[in-house]
This record gives C-alpha cells, structure tokens and sequence, in this order.
C-alpha cells in the first residue's frame, strides 16, 4: 500500500488483504520463500472484494468517497483535461477568493472559460482556501469570468465541489446571499454553452451559485444537495449520527439524481472511487465535455437560453390522478 493511501471504514476488509500481500512480498525478498501461489490467491481476494463492497454501495459510502482527502480537486482536473490554462483573480469589488478558482484554457485547441470551487490537501492550504467553502466575493469573481466567457463567445466549464457557501458573519455582511442569487439570474441569460460536473461534494446554495447550466452531470460517487446528510438528521431527528439514513432519505446521489431528471448524465469513475486513478476518471470526463460541446455548440444563443430554462422549470413538476 502506498504511504498516503487512506482507507475508509468500509474499505477495511480490502485493506487488511493488501496488507497480507505486503508481508508475503516482503518475506519473499528478504528470506527467499515463493510465496507466489499465496500472494496470487490473496489477489484474487482482493478482486472479489472490491466488486462486492464497490459494486453495492450505500449512499452514505458513497458521500464518504466523495469527500476522500485524495479525491481529485478541481485543480487536478484543470491539469488533466486542458492546456494553457491562466487563472484570472479577483472580482473588482473586495477581494480574491482562493476556494473560486477560473480563468481561460483550451479544451482540444477549443477556448473555453473554466470555473471552480477549489478545495485543500493540508491544513495550510485548506485555511487558505476555505475548505472550498467560497465567500461572495468568490461568486461575484466566478460571475464576472462568465461575462467576460459571454463577450467572447467562448462555453464555460464549472467544476463543482463544495459543502457549502462560506456562512460566516462576515461573508453574510458582504451580501452572501444576494451574490449567490444574483449569479442564479444571470447564469440564466448567458448566451453561451455552460456544463456544471459535480465532482464531489455538491453543497446547497453553494454549488447552485456555479450550477445554472445548461447540463448538469456528476462523477459517480459525488452528490449533490440542498443540505448536508449531517444537517438533515440534525433537523429531523435532532441527531448528526443518523447522517446514514439522511443521506439515504435525500436521494442525493448521482443515481438517484439521474431517475429524478435533476442531472443529465452520470460520469464513471475507477473501482473505488476517483482517486484510484485520476487519468482514468479525466479520460471519462473528456468525452463527457466533448459530447457536450457537439450537441450543444451549434445552438443558438436563444436556444441555448430556452433550453436552461425550460431545463429548471421543469424541476420539481408532478401530475394529479
């Protein structure tokens, strides 16, 4: 296993295996024992296990993947999927917000505007980037590289992954709410093709700030929703530890959210989650945004906007007997 392999709990059973296939490999080199036949039965184990326990996860193992400390960040993925990539700063009004990260790339040698919510690998880049929990300065500077993508023609790509908007007296001071509703309305009215992709967490007001696109797609194991499973037990059963049940309740993930027409497509990942092999995950996310441009980078700039709209105003429909 590698030094920064992280296993979840329910992982364990998998762990325990490899560790097993470590010691044999490590006795075979040091005291010269074939352990061979031992080493490729325990692999074989190893195998079944992971299709047992990945092909038969609950929502709250999948919630757990999704906030993995090696999942793939926004980042990660700008190095993978584009070139030339300039991240642009600030939203002329306050400040810079280090967990809304964007700016131009190109895609296949196609201009494109890429928006982010940008987490951290240690505690001193998650202070730093509010564990990708934006400030409204965050919005307004992800709002203005849209424009800025509406000027010149050029689709924007959102990268969500957030727990939530930053709810802090300051934040709220500087007009949280008012910047995420804003964003809400213009996202609307842009005249170019925009894709949101969930790619882990998917927090409430916070992802929907960047989320008003024309298609919404999500990695497998990511979710979307408008609270916390944590936050929902605490509301109903005035309990966090019943977050299981919640997450189950909810219906916030990307299956879930496929059957209820709230995303548009579900995006594989590797067994066990995306961090196993980011090239993998990037490889599945490439042809996700090619289709994306194909279908819609023909449209119309009215087209574009009647279908966004008719995509949300159809959320939440239902039909009497």
């Amino acid at each position: 296993m590698a030094p920064n392999e992280i296993w979840l709990d329910f992982e364990k059973p998998i762990a325990a295996v490899k560790k097993q296939i470590e010691d044999l490999r490590a006795l075979q080199e040091a005291q010269e024992v074939d352990t061979s036949s031992e080493i490729v039965s325990l692999e074989a184990k190893v195998l079944k296990l992971q299709e047992e326990i990945y092909g038969n996860l609950t929502p709250w193992q999948r919630i757990k993947l999704a906030r993995h400390p090696n999942r793939p960040y926004t980042l990660d993925y700008v190095e993978a999927l584009f070139h030339d990539f300039i991240e642009l700063h600030g939203d002329r009004r306050f400040a810079d917000d280090p967990a809304m990260i964007g700016g131009p790339a190109f895609f296949d040698n196609q201009p494109v505007m890429i928006i982010g919510q940008q987490k951290g690998r240690d505690t001193k880049e998650n202070i730093l980037r509010n564990f990708g929990m934006p400030q409204p300065e965050g919005y307004r500077k992800a709002l203005r590289l849209m424009k800025i993508a509406d000027k010149f023609k050029i689709p924007v790509i959102c990268f969500i992954d957030t727990p939530g908007a930053y709810p802090g007296i300051g934040a709220e001071e500087r007009g949280q709410a008012e910047a995420i509703a804003y964003n809400l309305q213009e996202m609307e009215s842009l005249e170019v093709p925009t894709l949101g992709i969930v790619i882990g967490e998917g927090g409430s007001g916070g992802a929907l700030g960047i989320g008003v696109c024309n298609q919404i797609m999500m990695l497998e194991n990511a979710y979307y929703s408008v609270i916390s499973p944590e936050g929902a037990a605490a509301i109903l059963w005035r309990d966090a530890a019943k977050a299981p049940e919640a997450a189950e309740a909810l219906k916030i993930t990307a299956q879930h959210l496929l059957e209820l027409g709230v995303i548009d497509k579900v995006i594989a990942e590797p067994l066990g989650g995306a961090h196993q092999n980011i090239t993998d995950t990037a490889n599945h996310i490439h042809e996700a945004i090619s289709q994306f441009l194909q279908e819609f980078g023909s449209l119309s700039p009215e087209d574009l906007i009647r279908q966004r709209y008719e995509k949300f105003r159809k959320m939440g429909q239902f039909q009497e007997n």
